[in-house]
């Protein structure tokens, strides 16, 4: 965590100065460059802004202070302006370094936001000045201790409880996490109608349902990495999203999702195209129900087959050469030493280990798609 030293040094005209000078140049160059005063922050500093160029625009853009631990932690600008939710006020029980928050403050008239570390309330109120965010109120303080003495009322509580333990694990369980929503939720229907929860891309949507069964769940994906699955507590659901940020968003509801009959038989003669579902699909177990009609698919985590190529696809479709099953011997015969792109859904081996057994490094010469169904292991070489 950034200390309130190293914060007060940011805030120098004399360290933003040199922050500003050194955008561009190797950080570890930065940091072993003695003619730089406080050379390992300013390094920290650039490597992170290089980094928001890409996730945090508008911070880069606005020259912010980045925390190494929260920028890590932060949502991307991306999934953060997805969030669905607007009205006169909302409370942030978890600033961070308040990506999610700026962007409920261009949905509310006014956006309270609690961080319990006083150095980075500080940097978020900071930031949000720098950002031009006039709506926004910094409050040091836990969900914990607000919700104890608070009387104010809001339309919407947003939360991305923290998910690491006091030893650096990782969590997954609602429960577990820092604030416990389930525990504190009689508090936060005491002061406002609607519940809006970040979880890690890990969380079970169907653990999602269990806990709140009115609830609809979005799963976000972004460049083919599932990033978050947000729960709207709302009472408009039970339904169930799957959003690949810049290609589309698929929506059913828990009934539909379950209710899509497996094809029949593998028959590989009759496939020409290979569909490959975006991860938020493949997350939200929607796959199969979105290539309903357009391709067959006998597994969420699995690949579709399709004897056209199918049109409308949230995912991407490859032209299939020859489907065979998979037999290591005489794959590592027609292709040892060759440079091969390997893809793999619901199949035992990791690419890398596939890599090894088959003889190939990375490279474009062939492209290999490989799978199971039912009890057999198939092998796609596509065009």
């Amino acid at each position: 965590m950034m200390t309130p030293e190293q914060y007060r040094l940011l805030l120098t005209p004399e360290v933003r100065h040199t922050v500003e000078e050194q955008i561009g140049r190797d950080p570890a160059a930065i940091a072993l460059d003695k003619r730089i005063p406080h050379a390992a922050l300013v390094a920290t500093q650039v490597k992170y802004l290089a980094r928001a160029r890409t996730k945090l625009p508008s911070y880069y853009e606005a020259r912010c202070i980045l925390p190494p631990l929260a920028f890590e932690q932060a949502s991307s600008e991306a999934c953060a302006a997805r969030k669905s939710c607007s009205g006169e006020r909302v409370l942030d029980l978890t600033c961070g370094l308040g990506v999610d928050a700026l962007y409920l403050s261009k949905r509310f008239r006014e956006v309270i936001t609690l961080e319990r570390d006083a150095t980075l309330a500080a940097v978020a109120g900071e930031n949000f000045r720098r950002l031009g965010a006039t709506n926004i109120r910094v409050i040091n303080s836990s969900a914990e201790a607000f919700l104890a003495s608070t009387r104010d009322h809001f339309d919407w509580i947003y939360a991305d409880p923290d998910r690491r333990s006091a030893e650096g694990r990782k969590l997954v369980r609602l429960e577990d996490c820092s604030p416990d929503i389930p525990k504190l939720l009689p508090e936060l229907r005491r002061i406002a109608p609607n519940l809006c929860v970040k979880n890690s891309p890990l969380f079970d949507v169907g653990e999602a349902l269990r806990l709140f069964p009115d609830s609809r769940v979005e799963v976000l994906s972004l460049g083919d990495e599932c990033k978050e699955v947000v729960i709207y507590a709302d009472g408009t659901g039970p339904g169930i999203t799957a959003t690949a940020l810049g290609r589309g968003s698929f929506t059913a509801t828990p009934a539909q999702a379950g209710a899509t009959p497996p094809p029949g038989a593998f028959e590989p003669d009759r496939y020409r195209w290979l569909v490959v579902p975006d991860v938020a699909l493949q997350k939200a177990r929607l796959a199969r129900l979105h290539l309903r009609g357009k391709a067959d698919i006998w597994s969420e985590n699995g690949y579709g087959f399709a004897t056209e190529r199918p049109e409308g696809i949230i995912g991407k479709v490859f032209a299939i050469e020859r489907i065979e099953p998979y037999d290591p011997r005489r794959l590592k015969r027609a292709f040892k030493g060759r440079g091969a792109e390997l893809m793999k859904r619901d199949f035992p081996f990791a690419a890398e280990e596939l890599g090894r057994r088959l003889g190939v490094h990375a490279g474009n010469d062939v492209r290999l798609a490989f799978t199971k169904i039912g009890s057999g292991f198939w092998v796609v070489r596509l065009e």
